[in-house]
């Protein structure tokens, strides 16, 4: 009772910490020097904890917070490093904290593993969604070029425009070009980076004809409608492959989930019956081969469906 006392109290503070900072306005970041001096009292106790909770963070991660940050701007979570590792720790005190509470002791070490996995997994989820996004709106972004670059616009004004103009995540990308720009990097090297943190194979093509059309000259514009009717075709070729090796992908996921949900409707109507699975040597053997088998065709499973052209 006394674990569960302390799991449950560091859970409550943990909470009250992470909806101060869900709470907290997150505004555009600048050094400490040019903000308005704060007028308002000083800040409640819980507040500071939250804070100091957040810096202790910081120094942990300190090493791999690079990456993390890179990680949490591709997936588009406008969130520190060390927020979003805090509310994620928070997060497993939580399930530890009910796991035990309902007398299942056993289960807490795999219940606070749960949050991290669900954070990793969120973080994927959303870049890969935001990728997905950017290839998708590509060939109107293109086309909205080329039709400003008619007009008479710059290069620098097609930017600034289309990047007003367009939804995420296209908007916030082709502005982050445009403030690189405007600080002096070259401009194809700032789309050739927004291809590769986009992963884009189609924007990396358009770039490539924007850097040999600033080289050797010529129409740009006739040239991004042509890149962007290429596009179109490779997107609805794309389509058509995903409309054909949808029935393989069900059936990856069904084989994939199947093991799982006999094992859980065996737990239910006979808790007993798989306990020689774990409570014998032969079984946790046998537990590891399936386990290796089960990796080894879930892989192959994913190379299967997964078509490339």
């Amino acid at each position: 009772m006394m674990l569960v006392g302390i799991a449950s109290g560091a859970v409550a503070l943990g909470a009250g910490a992470a909806v101060l900072l869900l709470a907290s306005p997150r505004g555009a970041r600048l050094p400490r020097e040019r903000r308005r001096p704060v007028t308002e009292e000083g800040e409640g106790a819980l507040a500071g904890a939250a804070e100091a909770a957040t810096g202790l963070v910081g120094r942990l991660i300190r090493p791999r917070s690079g990456s993390l940050a890179t990680s949490l701007d591709l997936a588009g979570i406008r969130m520190r490093p060390q927020d979003f590792v805090f509310l994620v720790a928070v997060g497993s005190l939580a399930l530890v904290a009910v796991t035990l509470l309902l007398g299942g002791g056993l289960f807490a070490a795999p219940a606070a593993m749960l949050s991290p996995v669900a954070a990793v997994l969120l973080v994927r989820v959303r870049v890969e969604r935001r990728r997905r996004a950017f290839g998708e709106q590509l060939d109107g972004t293109l086309q909205l070029m080329a039709s400003s670059l008619r007009a008479g616009y710059s290069m620098m004004q097609v930017l600034t425009s289309v990047a007003k103009q367009s939804e995420e995540p296209t908007a916030s990308e082709l502005a982050r070009i445009v403030n690189e720009t405007r600080v002096g990097r070259p401009v194809v090297a700032a789309l050739e980076e927004a291809a590769e943190r986009m992963s884009s194979e189609d924007f990396r093509w358009a770039t490539q004809a924007i850097a040999i059309n600033r080289e050797v000259g010529g129409s740009l514009a006739e040239v991004l409608d042509r890149v962007a009717g290429t596009i179109r075709e490779r997107g609805q070729i794309r389509r058509h492959v995903a409309s054909l090796s949808a029935e393989g992908r069900m059936s990856a996921v069904i084989l994939m989930v199947l093991p799982f949900a006999v094992c859980g409707f065996l737990v239910l109507i006979n808790p007993t019956y798989l306990l020689p699975l774990v409570q014998t040597g032969i079984g946790i053997g046998l537990l590891v081969f399936s386990g290796v088998l089960f990796t080894v065709g879930g892989v192959w499973l994913s190379k299967v469906v997964q078509v490339k052209f």
